[in-house]
C-alpha cells in the first residue's frame, strides 16, 4: 500500500476513506465496509434518485452500486478520491439501468443481480407483431416462473409480488403485513438466490 507521502494530493476526508479501504481489504474488516457505506449511502441514493426519479429504483440501485464497488474494491487506487471512484461506478450503473429500461423490457430484466454486482438477464420483451417472438416470450416467462418456484416460499412470494405483479416495496409491506426494512432485506436475498439459479439454468434459456 502507498505511504502517506503518496497521498498528499488527497483531502483529509479522502485519506480517511483510503485508510478504510485498506482496512477492508487487508484485514477483511466488516466495520470498515460498513463505515464506507454509511459515509456515502445517502449521497449515492439521492444522486440516483435524481437520475431515475423513483425511490424504489434508487433504493435497489444504491444496494447494487455498493455491492459492485465492494466486489471491485481491490481495483481502487488513490490516484483520486474513493468518493470520485464510487460515484463513477454509481453513475455508470445507473446509465446502464436506464438504457435497459428504455428498451421497454419488463422490470425483472434489470433486477436479477447478486450482491457482487454480477447480473443475469432474460429479455422478456413486450409483445410484438411477430407471432414467433410472442411464443418465445411466453416460453421465457413460463421458464422464469418455474425457476421462481425453486425458491423458499417467502422469497418466492416476494419475487412474484415485486416482479410479476410489479408492486412497490410499500405495497408489498402492506400486503404481507411486515416491516418495509424486512421486505427490502429479504427481497435482496431473494434476488441473490434467483441469480444463482438463473446462472445455473443459463444453458436452457
Amino acid at each position: 500500500m502507498n505511504n502517506q507521502n503518496s497521498l498528499s494530493h488527497l483531502s483529509e476526508k479522502a485519506k480517511y476513506d483510503y485508510n478504510l479501504v485498506t482496512q477492508a481489504l487487508e484485514n477483511k474488516d466488516q466495520k470498515a465496509y460498513a463505515e464506507l457505506m454509511d459515509r456515502y449511502r445517502d449521497a449515492i441514493f439521492f444522486m440516483l434518485l435524481k437520475m431515475v426519479n423513483n425511490r424504489d429504483d434508487a433504493d435497489d440501485l444504491t444496494i447494487e452500486v455498493f455491492g459492485k464497488a465492494f466486489n471491485r474494491l481491490h481495483q481502487y487506487v488513490p490516484t483520486y478520491a474513493f468518493s470520485t471512484w464510487l460515484f463513477r461506478i454509481a453513475t455508470n450503473h445507473c446509465i446502464d439501468f436506464l438504457r435497459k429500461k428504455k428498451k421497454n423490457v419488463l422490470s425483472i430484466d434489470n433486477q436479477i443481480e447478486n450482491d457482487s454486482g454480477d447480473s443475469f438477464m432474460i429479455e422478456l420483451k413486450s409483445p410484438t407483431r411477430n407471432p414467433e417472438e410472442q411464443a418465445i416470450r411466453r416460453q421465457k416467462i413460463e421458464l422464469m416462473r418455474s425457476i421462481v418456484t425453486k425458491l423458499k416460499p417467502r422469497y418466492k412470494t416476494l419475487i412474484e409480488l415485486r416482479y410479476f405483479d410489479e408492486l412497490s416495496y410499500d405495497e408489498i409491506a402492506t400486503k404481507l403485513d411486515i416491516p418495509l426494512g424486512t421486505v427490502k432485506a429479504q427481497l435482496f436475498r431473494a434476488r441473490d438466490f434467483l441469480y444463482n439459479i438463473l446462472k445455473d439454468s443459463k444453458e436452457n434459456i
